[in-house]
């Protein structure tokens, strides 16, 4: 199940404010830098409430935010609105792209593709990516390691409490390797009333071996760049206790 935060989307920057959106920027700069070619399109995939597809957008790139999530569309559409971008915002399914060609890079961040949880529609993802990629264009994501999930996410338990929301969320084993289920309760304080309304929301996860990921995205006609972790930009500096590994991926050429 693709993510879908109903309620949560109205809470979701609350609950994200310390979230590396600025690094985010500008890992996907210094990766188009790397290759030495102009840029001008990016399509964001999995773009939420559009805190990355809006900060690309001020820095000159022709963006396109997708997304599941209608309520978080909707919040990316107002960011976008008060910043004067013009930003183009869709809702679709990862795994059913259509529509979209010719696009320079895209992005998928903050663990988007660990929502898609089951093989053959990743690697139909993957397909889709490189159809909407035009030749030599680049496809940049982020994954949880294996490791990362195995000893910091799986059977623990999370809280956080401030003045307008709070949370408790559980993370429990699926029962596939880098699969897992998350069960969270937020507390959010109603502006109107003051008071507290309670929402409850599932989430559905799995990662993979990196090099399952590197087998997909050669089926899908892409050679990889770039493998680091933690952000960084020194090619295959890869630690699998981070939380995140970065994957950049070129579209083979055409020709």
């Amino acid at each position: 199940m693709i993510m879908n935060y109903e309620q949560l989307a109205y809470y979701y920057d609350v609950l994200m404010e310390d979230a590396p959106y600025d690094k985010w920027e500008s890992f996907t700069k210094a990766m188009i830098a790397q290759t030495g070619k102009p840029v001008s399109s990016i399509i964001d995939l999995g773009c939420g409430t559009g805190q990355i597809t809006t900060r690309l957008a001020k820095s000159g790139y022709r963006m396109t935010g997708v997304d599941y999530s209608a309520d978080m569309l909707t919040i990316a559409h107002e960011r976008a609105a008060r910043q004067r971008l013009n930003v183009q915002f869709i809702q679709q399914d990862l795994r059913k792209l259509e529509g979209f060609r010719h696009y320079d890079v895209a992005i998928s961040y903050c663990d988007v593709l660990n929502y898609i949880t089951e093989e053959d529609e990743l690697r139909s993802v993957f397909q889709h990516v490189a159809a909407l990629l035009k030749s030599e264009g680049l496809f940049i994501f982020d994954i949880h390691s294996l490791d990362y999930v195995h000893n910091h996410l799986i059977n623990q338990t999370f809280a956080d409490v401030t003045d307008d929301v709070a949370y408790v969320w559980f993370c429990s084993v699926g029962d596939e390797e880098g699969e897992m289920h998350h069960d969270l309760t937020l507390f959010a304080r109603d502006k109107s009333s003051g008071q507290y309304i309670r929402f409850d929301e599932y989430h559905h996860q799995r990662t993979y071996p990196v090099t399952f990921y590197k087998q997909l995205l050669d089926e899908a006609g892409f050679d990889i760049q770039h493998l680091s972790s933690n952000f960084s930009i020194q090619d295959n500096a890869i630690d699998e206790m981070e939380e995140r590994l970065f994957i950049t991926a070129i579209k083979r050429s055409e020709e």
